[in-house]
């Protein structure tokens, strides 16, 4: 089994964070995938920028507001 590390991005609303997972790759068809850490991980973040508590996002990611680009 290989495990890389990855970027993930999570948008919610107005914000957006950056989490660092592993994927794991094996050779089955399901490769490659989450560990179930990782993805309660993301869970977690998205969970936290839903309820506005950037505190606790910002312990698991990166995060960001995004603001619109008027052309």
């Amino acid at each position: 089994m290989k495990k890389q590390k990855r970027i993930k991005f999570i948008r919610e609303g107005n914000y957006a964070a950056e989490v660092e997972v592993e994927l794991l790759e094996t050779d089955d068809d399901w490769s490659p995938y989450l560990s179930i850490d990782d993805a309660y991980k993301l869970d977690d973040v998205r969970e936290a920028l839903r309820q506005g508590d950037f505190k606790a996002a910002s312990r698991l990611g990166k995060v960001f507001v995004l603001t619109p680009v008027a052309v």
